[in-house]
């Protein structure tokens, strides 16, 4: 896992690259469609919820998550000729993703596929593949694939109409990856937090909010630990009541944007309610607001989750070693999942 988080900055430029290379085909799937909809479950899935912010704040176009299930057991009729489909799979054989998107083209969507295997049966049924370069993982916790999976989207969203804008920000995110993958400040403290804690939860909101569900799963499925994910809104909406002594509570931030002054808030409430607040990314104001912080990545908010998920990646291959637990090969996972095992 560790090797593999260090060749991540690697992966995403050669994932933009490839994105470029089948810009045409991307505009080409979406001509007459107008809105989008995106297919994944696991680590895929909180790509996709960076997707669909992306999708909606950059581009004005209607995007969505959908519920596999109503095409698996439900198979319900949807009339789906004005939309894309963007189906998610890092191995691209996730046997349930392949039969949702086999059921969109079915129903008339457009389908563009992102996967990490150009030979998968995700990649070879789309309407366009985009193929992550991430290259053989093997360490089970999803790292380098689930980077390149928010490049192939951000790539994505950048060739459509409106998108251009992103270009110029998502040239400078393989760097930011690439520095993110070195540094160490601030995560021996926030792996001693997390290590000392009884409880924990991770929250963020709007475009970091997939990174806050995909730190919460690392830290579930690699160390172990019951993590909830929460957008900051529904934490404000009932759940916070359980915040006080005891818990660590890890806010993910872009350094710009809408959300930071409400997360520089919420934090300075965590803490009044005597949790330990751990900051990843933001600013100064967040970081002062916090017992522990560990700096993100210096890109525009719309990037900034390609490479905000690598200091946390590095928090939790540590926490795993610290508990004396294999990081790469959690008990009981492996790299296909099967969502309804026979």
């Amino acid at each position: 896992m560790r090797r593999e988080i260090a060749e991540q900055g690697d992966a995403v430029a050669a994932t933009l690259d490839e994105v470029r290379r089948r810009a045409e085909d991307v505009r080409a799937a979406m001509i007459g469609r107008r809105r989008i909809l995106f297919v994944a479950r696991g680590s895929s899935d909180n790509a996709a919820v960076y997707g669909r912010y992306l999708v909606e704040t950059q581009l004005g176009v209607p995007a969505g998550l959908a519920a596999p299930s109503v095409a698996t057991h439900y198979h319900a009729a949807l009339d789906l000729s004005d939309t894309l489909v963007v189906t998610i799979s890092q191995s691209g054989r996730t046997e349930e993703i392949v039969e949702v998107q086999r059921w969109a083209t079915a129903h008339g969507a457009a389908t563009v596929a992102v996967s990490n295997d150009a030979k998968s049966p995700l990649a070879t049924e789309a309407d366009v593949p985009l193929t992550t370069r991430a290259g053989t993982e093997r360490a089970v916790p999803a790292t380098k694939s689930y980077t390149s999976q928010l490049a192939a989207l951000a790539g994505l969203a950048a060739t459509l109409d409106g998108g251009a804008d992103l270009w110029p920000q998502l040239e400078r995110t393989p760097g930011e990856v690439t520095r993110l993958e070195q540094a160490e400040e601030g995560v021996a403290a926030a792996v001693d937090a997390l290590e000392a804690s009884e409880e924990r939860l991770v929250t963020g909101r709007g475009l970091t909010f997939g990174t806050a569900l995909e730190v919460a799963l690392k830290l579930e499925e690699t160390c172990l630990q019951p993590v909830r994910g929460l957008s900051y809104a529904d934490l404000r909406h009932g759940p916070i009541a359980v915040v006080g002594p005891g818990l660590t509570a890890v806010v993910v931030a872009a350094q710009d944007g809408p959300m930071l002054a409400p997360l520089v808030e919420l934090a300075g409430d965590l803490t009044a309610r005597g949790a330990h607040v751990l900051t990843v990314g933001g600013d100064a104001t967040l970081a002062a607001a916090s017992a522990y912080h560990v700096p993100g990545p210096d890109l525009p908010e719309p990037v900034t989750p390609i490479a905000l998920i690598v200091p946390a990646q590095l928090i939790v291959e540590s926490l795993a070693r610290r508990l004396g637990l294999d990081p790469d090969a959690p008990r009981g996972l492996s790299k296909v999942t099967t969502t309804d095992p026979t």
